[in-house]
């Protein structure tokens, strides 16, 4: 089974989280782009989407599906994303795609976070994937040389500009021993918008795709 097998298998398996006749929180990555697939299967039964990026709502709107700005909307269900990196403890390092900040805002506001990945996300300790956060573009020299300071090597993400005009520097080499503390210290850090550690507001729910079939972790699978 390859890779966007797995994304599939498990994009489909996200389905029994979805609450009827309400708004469904969607995220954004290849993995996402099954589930919004999926979802289109069954938008008779739900009121519409909040897209955490552009293209996903692009994407949910070639399908047919009514998008919400998330201001219009009073609660979120659920919240369906992936993840670069996951830990069993359901931290994540997420904005590989460079949505970070609309991420995290959609998975604050959601009752329940579900992530979806393959077997391949999940790991020991986080780091290993380079650290993105979106910065704004002043302040991009401070912030690079705060992150030196902590021992991270950030390198500036080429020709590419957020959803919400800023910028993102992807940091290697940090070891996250201790997820919630950093995302705390790292979002402290003037002219930084937020990082893509997800750690404070974890997923509630793992979905993961192996070869055997979905495995869930997490204490709320209901």
């Amino acid at each position: 089974m390859n890779q966007d097998q797995l994304k599939q298998m498990v994009a489909r398996e996200a389905l029994k989280h979805v609450v009827e006749d309400a708004v469904v929180g969607v995220g954004s990555g290849s993995t996402v782009n099954f589930f919004i697939d999926a979802l289109a299967t069954i938008k008779g039964r739900i009121e519409g989407a909040v897209a955490a990026s552009e293209a996903s709502a692009e994407r949910l709107k070639k399908h047919g599906i009514r998008i919400f700005d998330l201001n219009s909307v009073n609660e979120l269900p659920v919240y369906v994303d992936g993840a670069d990196e996951v830990t069993e403890h359901l931290h994540m390092i997420k904005g590989g795609g460079g949505a970070l900040t609309r991420e995290k805002i959609t998975a604050a506001v959601a009752k329940k976070f579900v992530c979806i990945c393959d077997a391949s996300k999940l790991v020991p300790v986080l780091g290993k994937f380079p650290l993105p956060l979106e910065v704004i573009p002043m302040a991009r020299s401070y912030v690079g040389r705060e992150m030196l300071r902590r021992g991270a090597h950030p390198e500036l993400r080429q020709n590419f500009k957020t959803d919400n005009g800023n910028l993102v520097l992807d940091c290697r080499g940090l070891t996250l021993l201790d997820p919630p503390a950093m995302e705390a210290e790292l979002n402290n850090i003037a002219g930084v918008v937020t990082n893509g550690i997800f750690a404070r507001r974890p997923a509630d729910v793992l979905l993961l795709a192996e070869a055997a079939g979905v495995r869930a972790l997490g204490a709320r699978l209901a």
